[in-house]
Parts: structure tokens; C-alpha cells; sequence
């Protein structure tokens, strides 16, 4: 499978968000690049809302492609519910929240389809010192320069090349949902509105902020509120049985939308009664709430020979920092640099790119990590703390915008 004469070849294999950065940064820098999705459709549907941080949006701001207020909503308070549903604790701040949906949208429309092929699933590839063969189910090979494994938490490349780095899991699970706006009383809604909204409990704590709704729309009250609870499930009988769809499969690390059954959702929402009044109808109200595995992964190298990893791929973070997408990001906008910096030559380009994106994703799981066991375990968070929100320190995922 050729992917065009003269120009550096580049092989992206995984087509979600990091996967997306990587190929739209390397041919900005003048590469070939193809990306491989296994997915035989487009991955639209996946997760719910994003803290959006300046590195998620960086290939979109630079290029002028899209206006924040027309991609994302803004909140202006950080705001921390008592049980009651008074506010403990209310403080300006300036986070803007996007959808999965929308950014994924936005980042492929530049891609362009010829550059992204679905149903192209990779399960092996070997290299030498001129180049990387990559290797599809079903037969059929790419050859290229680099093999850039943007394939997420379950990583088929992280697999073959660091089969101990495998996801360890914290001890908890993250309930996530959305629901409409509209669907909300007007009281909930004003507890809502303009705001990221906090409340800590013994061993658990929740949040909520408003996206783009599924077509787009940002417009107060059309919009819909995303929210996680987490909740800890101690491994073992418990958390299988929880991780088990109505077909009898045992999910790894996530239950999708309509995948929960029935029984634990009706006690979710049951225990959601306890929860401050504006809280306890969001949850109430979400038709089809769903489950992620809260995990860890952790690599000692990123690059192998002319295959690197990044995102989720190297570093799988809790989500307490909001991190995740704007690492993977990040990963692939520095690794556009130190290749184009290094002249198209691979070996010297990734030596320059791993130790910072190695040393940037030991310490923001370490953060991340921290907040976790301090809101899970420890019950050492309090109503009024600014959020540990950032990547490369806390406090830069403030937008302000232009």
C-alpha cells in the first residue's frame, strides 16, 4: 500500500483524538501520513464532555478553524453544592468544556477522508534501519518512516512492545452521563448554569459542567450537562459483576451507553437521592448512564526504533486533572517539532522528542494520581480547593478567550 513518492512517510495508527493531532502536525511538517482506525465506522458517540486546555485546541486556535464560543462553553464560577444543594463554596474561574463529538468533528474535517482509513486494524509491524512495515487483520501491509500508536488505554503497540505496562486499576469507577438542558427544572438549571459544579462525600465525589449538544448547539438551555460520580468498587467479584452487559461479557475498562444493566442503574440512581437536589435530578434524568474503569498506565520509554507512543498509549491518566486529551495533544505537536527540527531524520528527531514528553507524563500522573487517592481514600479534599486542573503545572487549562 503506497502512500504517495518523495515525501517522509508517517503511519498514525489510531484515529481518535491523539491520532487526529499526530497526523495533523506531522503533515504540517511536511510528511505523508496516513491514519489506520480500526473502527469500521466514524468514532462519533464515543465518551461525553472535555475540559478543554490550550494544547487540545492548539491545531484548531492557530489555524483560526474555529472559534471557541462556537465549539465549546464557558463557565465562569467553580462551584462546590453542600447536601442540602447550598453553595459551600463559590470562586470565579475560567474553563471552557467541549464534547468528545464536537472537537473529534472539528479535527477530522481538516484531516480530510483520504488520509483516514477505517476498518484498518494493525496487529503487528517490525522495522529496520531504513523503515517500519505495519501489518493489517485480513492481510496487507503499510511501509513508512515512522508508526506513530495513538491507540488508546487498551493499546495493541503498548501490548507488543511494553507487555508489563499494562492498566492498573485505582480502585474506583467513574459513573459518566449527559442529559439535556431543556429536560432540567428551571431550578437545577440556575444551579447549573455557568458553572463546573462540585460535591465531595465520604469516598466519592461528583461533577457536572455543560457541552455542546449532539448537533452543536451551545445555546443556554439547548445545551446538555456532562457528569461523572465516582464511586469506589473493590476489585474482584463486585466490580465484574458491575462491568458485565446484559449478554454476560465481562467489559475490561468500559461499559458504553445502554451496555449497564438495568439493576445497576436503577440502584445508581436509587443512591442519587442522597445527593443535593440540582445533583440528584441531573442523574435521575440521564436515560442511559455508562461506566469507565478508573486506571493508570505508565511506560518507561516512548520510543522504540522509528515507533513511538504517545497519549493514552504511554500515560493513561485519572481524569481529575483534565489532561488526558490535551497529553495526547501535546505528545503529537512536540513530536511534529523535534522530527521537522531533526530534519525528517527519525532516530534524532524521536532522542529529542521522548525525555520531555516522558518527564510531562510522570508528573501529571502523579497529580493525577494524588487527587484521586485524596478525594477516594483519604477524604482530604474540601469544599473550596481550586481543582488540580492542568497539564504541564495546575492552573493552565484557563482560557481566556481572545
Amino acid at each position: 500500500m503506497s502512500l504517495g513518492e518523495g515525501l517522509s512517510r508517517a503511519v498514525v495508527m489510531g484515529g481518535s483524538l491523539g491520532g487526529l493531532n499526530a497526523a495533523l502536525w506531522l503533515g504540517e511538517a511536511g510528511w505523508d501520513v496516513v491514519v489506520l482506525e480500526r473502527s469500521h465506522s466514524p468514532l462519533e458517540g464515543r465518551g461525553a464532555g472535555i475540559v478543554l486546555h490550550p494544547a487540545t485546541v492548539r491545531y484548531l486556535a492557530e489555524h483560526i478553524l474555529a472559534d471557541l464560543d462556537e465549539i465549546s462553553a464557558p463557565a465562569c464560577w467553580l462551584r462546590y453544592l453542600d447536601r442540602d444543594g447550598s453553595v459551600a463554596h463559590q470562586a470565579p474561574c475560567r474553563y471552557r468544556f467541549t464534547s468528545w463529538n464536537t472537537l473529534y468533528r472539528g479535527l477530522m474535517g481538516c484531516l480530510g477522508p483520504d488520509r483516514y482509513r477505517m476498518g484498518a486494524e494493525v496487529v503487528a509491524f517490525d522495522q529496520d534501519e531504513v523503515g517500519v512495515s505495519v501489518h493489517l487483520a485480513g492481510g496487507g501491509s503499510v511501509h513508512a518512516d515512522l508508526l506513530v500508536a495513538a491507540d488508546g488505554v487498551a493499546s495493541t503497540a503498548r501490548g507488543i512492545l511494553v507487555p508489563e505496562a499494562r492498566p492498573r486499576y485505582a480502585g474506583y469507577v467513574g459513573w459518566r452521563g449527559t442529559v439535556g438542558e431543556r429536560e432540567l427544572s428551571q431550578e437545577t438549571f440556575e444551579a447549573l448554569d455557568q458553572a463546573i459544579t462540585y460535591h465531595l462525600m465520604p469516598a466519592s465525589h461528583i461533577l457536572a459542567y455543560p457541552i455542546p449538544n449532539v448537533d452543536g448547539t451551545l445555546t443556554p438551555g439547548w445545551r446538555r450537562i456532562n457528569w461523572v460520580w465516582y464511586r469506589n468498587v473493590p476489585e474482584g467479584a463486585a466490580l465484574d459483576d458491575l462491568m458485565t452487559d446484559a449478554k454476560g461479557q465481562c467489559h475490561p475498562l468500559s461499559l458504553s451507553p445502554g451496555a449497564v444493566l438495568d439493576r445497576h442503574v436503577d440502584g445508581l440512581q436509587a443512591v442519587a437521592a442522597r445527593l443535593p437536589a440540582p445533583l440528584a435530578e441531573m442523574v435521575e434524568k440521564t436515560a442511559q448512564p455508562f461506566i469507565q474503569l478508573i486506571v493508570d498506565v505508565e511506560v518507561p520509554r516512548m520510543t522504540f526504533g522509528r515507533v513511538c507512543l504517545i497519549g493514552d498509549a504511554a500515560f493513561a491518566l485519572r481524569p481529575h486533572v483534565a489532561a488526558g486529551t490535551a497529553k495526547a495533544a501535546e505528545d503529537a505537536w512536540q513530536l511534529a517539532r523535534a522530527v521537522e527540527t531533526a530534519g525528517g531524520d527519525v532516530a534524532d528527531g524521536l532522542r529529542r522528542w521522548e525525555p520531555g514528553q516522558l518527564e510531562l507524563g510522570r508528573q501529571v500522573l502523579a497529580r493525577t494520581r494524588r487527587a484521586g487517592e485524596r478525594s477516594q481514600f483519604e477524604g482530604t479534599w474540601r469544599a473550596g480547593e481550586p481543582l488540580p486542573f492542568g497539564l504541564s503545572r495546575v492552573g493552565d487549562s484557563a482560557i481566556d478567550k481572545a
